[in-house]
This record gives C-alpha cells, sequence and structure tokens, in this order.
C-alpha cells in the first residue's frame, strides 16, 4: 500500500487534483464530480460517507477547480475516461479493497461510461473493474433541443475547443437559496463547455443507454424528477431498461438536480445509505 498523492499526472501532462477523507476502513467511494464544480463541493457527501464507515476519495476533472486543462474542454474524446482509470489506478495502489463509484451530473455520465466498457473484444484502454456504482442525477440525456442539437454539430467540426456558456443557470440546481448564493459566490465554479465535451456528453448517454439491458454491475440511481439541467427522462429510460436485480432506482419528484444539496437532503442519504449496506464484496476483492 502506497500513499495517495495529492496530484496526479494525465497521459497527456496535465496535474489532476486529489482529494481524500481517510478512514479506519477497507472499502472506499471515488467521487466524480459534474460540469462546472469542483470536488471541494462534496465536503458534506465525503462527511456523510466518512461516518458510514467508508473511505472517500475524489478529485477535480480536467478543465475543472484546481485541476489544469482549459475551462470545460477537452484534447481528445476520451479524456475523463483515461483520467478516471489514472485516479483508480492511485487509488488502488492506496486503498486496494472494494471501490464504490459515486458520479453526480456530469459526473454520473463519466462513471456509467466507464462501467459500460469500451467497444470491442479486448475494451478500451481505459477499462478498470470497479464493485459498484451510484449515480445521482446523471446526464444521461443533457435535454438539448434540435437548435441546440444542430448548433453542436457545426461548432463540432469548425471550433471543437471553443468555450462557451453551458447555458445552465444556478438557480436550477438547488431549491436552497443558500446553495445558489454558495454556487454562484464560488471562484472554482465555471459554466465554460466546449462542443469536444458536449459531444462526449452526448454520446457518452447513447452507449449507457444502448447498454443498460446488459448492466451487470449493482447500481444504484438516486435522480431529480423535477431536474433542469439534464432531462429525467434519461434516467428514467435507463432504469425502465436495466435490469431491476442490479440497478435500484429512486427518483425525487419534487428534487432539483443537486440532491445532495436540496432541503429533503437527509432522505436522499438516508437512501444511499440504505443501499450501500447491502452491498457484499467477496473477501478476494481486497486483493485486487
Amino acid at each position: 500500500m502506497s500513499p495517495l498523492p495529492e496530484r496526479l499526472r494525465t497521459r497527456d501532462g496535465l496535474q489532476l487534483h486529489l482529494r481524500h477523507w481517510p478512514a479506519r476502513a477497507a472499502r472506499s467511494v471515488l467521487i466524480v464530480h459534474g460540469l462546472g464544480e469542483h470536488i471541494g463541493r462534496y465536503e458534506h457527501v465525503a462527511a456523510q460517507l466518512h461516518a458510514d464507515g467508508w473511505q472517500v476519495f475524489g478529485y477535480d476533472q480536467r478543465g475543472h477547480g484546481r485541476s489544469e486543462g482549459p475551462r470545460g474542454g477537452l484534447a481528445a474524446d476520451d479524456d475523463l475516461l483515461h483520467d478516471l482509470a489514472t485516479v483508480i489506478d492511485a487509488l488502488r495502489a492506496a486503498q486496494p479493497g472494494p471501490l464504490v463509484l459515486l458520479g453526480h451530473s456530469m459526473g454520473g455520465l463519466v462513471a456509467a461510461r466507464f462501467v459500460a466498457g469500451g467497444a470491442g473484444p479486448g475494451g478500451a484502454a481505459w477499462a478498470r473493474p470497479v464493485d459498484a456504482l451510484v449515480l445521482s442525477s446523471p446526464a444521461l440525456d443533457p435535454g438539448m433541443s434540435i437548435p441546440q442539437k444542430l448548433l453542436l454539430a457545426c461548432l463540432g467540426r469548425l471550433a471543437p475547443k471553443l468555450a462557451v456558456s453551458n447555458g445552465l443557470k444556478p438557480e436550477w440546481i438547488s431549491r436552497d437559496a443558500q446553495v445558489v448564493r454558495d454556487y454562484v459566490a464560488d471562484p472554482l465554479v465555471h459554466d465554460r463547455v466546449t462542443p469536444r465535451l458536449a459531444r462526449f456528453i452526448v454520446d457518452g448517454g447513447n452507449v449507457v443507454a444502448e447498454r443498460a439491458a446488459d448492466w451487470r454491475l449493482p447500481t444504484l440511481l438516486l435522480y431529480a424528477g423535477s431536474d433542469r439541467c439534464v432531462a429525467p427522462a434519461g434516467s428514467a429510460g435507463f432504469a425502465a431498461s436495466a435490469p431491476q436485480a442490479v440497478v435500484a432506482v429512486h427518483e425525487f419528484r419534487p428534487l432539483y438536480h443537486e440532491i445532495f444539496n436540496e432541503p429533503e437532503q437527509a432522505e436522499v442519504f438516508g437512501v444511499l445509505r440504505d443501499w450501500l449496506a447491502t452491498l457484499e464484496f467477496p473477501a478476494q476483492e481486497s486483493a485486487r
């Protein structure tokens, strides 16, 4: 076992900022944050998991928070998947026990696409095993209109690295006014997205939907029924196609996008806690 560094270098030389909330436990949760935010916004999520006996890890995705890279940008289509693999490799070296991915919004899309694996019999270079998955308001359907899709197709060809506003309003994230004020005042939050990143989200959601019926990993899907940042239909469609014995689903109908930052967050944490308690990990998992 080796210590987890505070920064990791990606395959193309960027530095990723890591966080670790240690606990005397062999099991870990790795948090993958959403578009335009950073891992520091998950302190309270880590605290809840920590109290329930989990080690918690997280990182700022490239182009976000304290990690390097153009804001909201990608150099290659699968950068976020390779980055997640890099973090998992470092985490496995530091803590080789069972690992649960918890992804929110775009992070949920990244985690789900990662679990869906790569095409072809050999899989993808970034493919890594994990033991369970939690999806929080995943961006399986970004809810783009036809004009937005046409614009994406045009910009994707002409200017794939052009960063523009993501068009999301801060008041859509939560019904808690203080959460919204803190989000707006946070210097590490941004609203940038490039056509290449938007295309990754759209294409990744399609891949996850196509592979939902063959889902094998224990998964908890938590989504907001009143979400305006992503389309709840994406989660509902995945839930309808995936095996019920593998994917547990809970829709919080009145909640906005950031379900862990809503007034009803205690209910959300309760569902998460109860589901995590049902997971059974073979003894050999710690030897991975």
